[in-house]
């Protein structure tokens, strides 16, 4: 383990070029968590090339040439030997011992509950970082957004691969059960499902036990592989399930639903934004702090969004619902309405807005 060790301390890191994320590491300790391929190794190795090469060590737990006993009892000496300040677990597990050093930082998929690391949650790229991969920045932008969706290596992966790519990886990061809820998340993208419908729709297929689809289905969202959306004021009723980043989609489901697209992108948009978040009935996205709804129409209507507005207007009377922003891929706008502000905004001014 010593000449592993030394390995890795005088391996050169290497990263091609790095596109500033919104969040970022100082000088603290950190435990970044966040789905396969959203640019964890990344953000840890773009920090540590701006210090002394002596001063760090980067281990990739993973590697499995490491006996982690024999690690445990070397890492200590080795680190104050050679004096390392900062110390870098990434694809962390919990049988690494944490050394007395300056700075610890680990990455991993799952959150682990050590109260002296604060917390970055990495999600894929949302549409502002997104833009920086880009060439110029033009109305091709966004459909190459909805082509290639928040994975940072997508732009690196030829179009005719992009599919096996997506499907390979999670195949590699997820076991064979995760792998069958999330393609039926994918399916049902965007709309309610629950833990036992999918479980009873699976069982036709395979043998299961509830309790392992239910433990599976937990895996997920605390991974961050999906997410569910919680009706307002009814906690019983079923979630709306969203798929971590809309490339799964097309990887996932030969089934087409631009509308249900669209509303994942938004619902991710929202995620990142930290506000209290729930649906309601023909309701997509009602924000209780902001006193704002928010419907995703993608091709707008405007005689539709007439009889839209007039469906809700019991809802947004009761909550007095001070503005309703509609989503589109390009109409922009507004519409005159005795209860609320109504503004239409395309999904790119939106996004890049506060």
């Amino acid at each position: 383990m010593e000449i592993l060790l030394e390995e890795f301390y005088k391996t050169d890191l290497q990263i091609e070029k790095f596109h500033p994320r919104k969040h970022y590491i100082a000088e603290k300790s950190y435990q970044i968590t966040g789905i396969a391929q959203s640019g964890k190794t990344k953000l840890l190795k773009s920090y540590l090339l701006t210090h002394k090469k002596n001063s760090y060590l980067y281990i990739n737990c993973s590697d499995i040439r490491i006996d982690v006993d024999e690690f445990n009892k070397l890492l200590p000496s080795f680190c104050n030997k050679n004096k390392i300040d900062i110390l870098v677990y990434d694809n962390y597990q919990p049988e690494f011992i944490f050394p007395n050093v300056s700075q610890l930082l680990i990455a991993s998929e799952i959150f682990y509950n050590v109260d002296f690391l604060e917390h970055i949650q990495l999600y894929p790229l949302d549409y502002e970082e997104f833009l920086a991969y880009e060439h110029k920045y033009d109305s091709s932008a966004l459909n190459h957004f909805f082509q290639l969706g928040g994975l940072p290596h997508m732009h690196k992966v030829a179009q005719d691969e992009r599919i096996s790519y997506i499907q390979n990886l999670l195949q590699c990061r997820l076991d064979d059960i995760e792998f069958d809820i999330i393609t039926l998340c994918a399916k049902f993208m965007s709309q309610k499902l629950s833990a036992f419908t999918i479980y009873e729709r699976l069982k036709l297929s395979r043998k299961i036990s509830k309790d392992k689809l239910y433990k599976s289905f937990e895996s997920l969202l605390e991974r961050n592989y999906i997410h569910v959306l919680q009706k307002y004021a009814h906690t019983r009723a079923t979630k709306k399930v969203y798929l971590c980043d809309t490339s799964l989609k097309s990887a996932l489901s030969i089934e087409k639903n631009f509308g249900r697209l669209f509303e994942n992108m938004v619902y991710l948009e929202l995620l990142k934004s930290k506000q209290e978040l729930f649906y309601a009935d023909d309701i997509e996205f009602y924000l209780p702090a902001n006193d704002e709804i928010i419907l995703c129409k993608p091709f707008l209507d405007e005689r539709r969004l007439f009889k839209k507005l007039e469906s809700i207007e019991a809802f947004l009377f009761t909550h007095t619902i001070k503005k309703v922003t509609v989503i589109t891929m390009n109409k922009e706008g507004s519409l005159a309405h005795p209860l609320s502000e109504v503004a239409i905004i395309p999904f790119d001014i939106w996004a890049l807005g506060d």
